[in-house]
């Protein structure tokens, strides 16, 4: 059951929702190779808020797409969203007349995401992966207060995305009590989703696999292939094997995607979150279907470079004794009565170092 409506704000969006949700779509066209992708259980989302750029590739195949506040920003830019943002920033005002600087900002990227999103739903009738705002991702209570307004909103289409820490292991878990839809996000690891899966039990997962290649190739570690590759695939058995076990019910996304060669490379991942120009490039020199087969199993080979780093890269898919030990005993416990504190001491405790502790030079240095 979705939270009840808390504003008027939120009772206005709710309207738009239901408008959304019934509006009525004609069947939009096939692709043969989307279909094969499809067949092979892989699950097709495109990856982007804008409308325009959506439906110049949509096809039947697509069953979702997952916006975020980067490609909410990129939407809102455009200008579509001017006087969306002025009669959010009037009603809100209305509702709340002495609300603050930083609550406003909070206020406005929540009906800014919404409406986003509900124009996509709109043109297309699919789910949409709608995400909350970074400044909660290290409080529980107000990740799920968020989440819960967001799911009111639209229970029917949003899927809702909470950010991969200590504190959102722990709200997933509390929020999938009441069956919400969560995409848990920006995943890289094997660890990281495996942990997500057995203790908080999101309904979807991610290896930003794009990002981690484009990493470790930037900073000289090697040439960058195949490593997000390598992640997805060793997560993908995971949560399968977790799954035939009956211990989560996790589907896992690759996401992040940044070419038409990793579409064939990651097929029978259970989801693609797939990008206009990864999209774009696939569709514009179609593999021949019976090319496309399932690479679930496939064991990807990962070049290094001569680096003292580079052993600390396999934790992006390595699964010790150790680790395994870690999720049993959190999920044991229950992820709803847990805390991040009690997160990160079992970390400690088991040796497994899942979680870096920060200091205020290392968020200086980011900075």
């Amino acid at each position: 059951m979705a939270a009840a409506i808390q504003s008027a704000v939120d009772a206005k969006l709710r309207q738009a929702a239901l408008d959304a949700v019934g509006r009525s779509h004609e069947a939009a066209p096939s692709n043969p190779s989307l279909a094969r992708l499809t067949e092979l259980g892989t699950e097709l989302w495109l990856d982007t808020g804008n409308l325009d750029e959506a439906k110049g590739l949509w096809h039947r195949e697509f069953t979702a797409l997952t916006t975020n506040n980067t490609l909410a920003n990129q939407v809102v830019q455009t200008g579509v969203m001017d006087e969306v943002a002025r009669e959010a920033i009037a009603d809100i005002r209305a509702d709340n007349p002495s609300i603050s600087l930083d609550e406003m900002v909070m206020e406005l990227g929540f009906v800014v995401n919404c409406r986003i999103a509900l124009r996509l739903i709109s043109a297309f009738g699919v789910r949409v992966s709608v995400e909350l705002h970074p400044a909660v991702a290290h409080d529980v209570d107000r990740t799920v207060w968020y989440a819960e307004r967001y799911y009111a909103i639209c229970p029917e289409r949003f899927i809702i995305k909470i950010p991969l820490t200590p504190a959102g292991y722990c709200s997933v878990a509390k929020v999938r009590r009441s069956g919400m839809p969560v995409n848990y996000t920006l995943g890289f690891s094997a660890r990281q989703n495996l942990l997500a899966a057995l203790v908080s039990d999101p309904s979807y997962c991610n290896v930003f696999l794009g990002r981690l290649n484009a990493v470790i190739a930037d900073n000289d570690l090697g040439d960058g292939k195949n490593v997000g590759e390598r992640a997805s695939m060793t997560t993908q058995r995971a949560l399968r094997a977790a799954r035939a076990d009956g211990r989560t019910g996790t589907h896992l996304i690759a996401a992040s995607m940044r070419s038409a060669a990793q579409v064939v490379d990651l097929a029978g991942t259970d989801v693609y979150t797939v990008p206009p120009k990864a999209a774009a490039a696939f569709m514009a020199d179609t593999p021949a279907v019976d090319t496309l087969t399932s690479r679930v199993d496939s064991q990807f080979a990962v070049s290094a470079a001569d680096s003292p780093t580079w052993g600390s890269l396999g934790v992006l898919w390595e699964l010790s004794d150790s680790f395994r030990s870690l999720c049993d005993d959190l999920a044991s416990r229950g992820g709803h009565t847990l805390t991040p504190e009690d997160i990160v001491e079992a970390d400690r405790s088991f040796g497994t170092r899942l979680f870096h502790q920060w200091s205020p030079e290392d968020y200086a240095r980011i900075r």
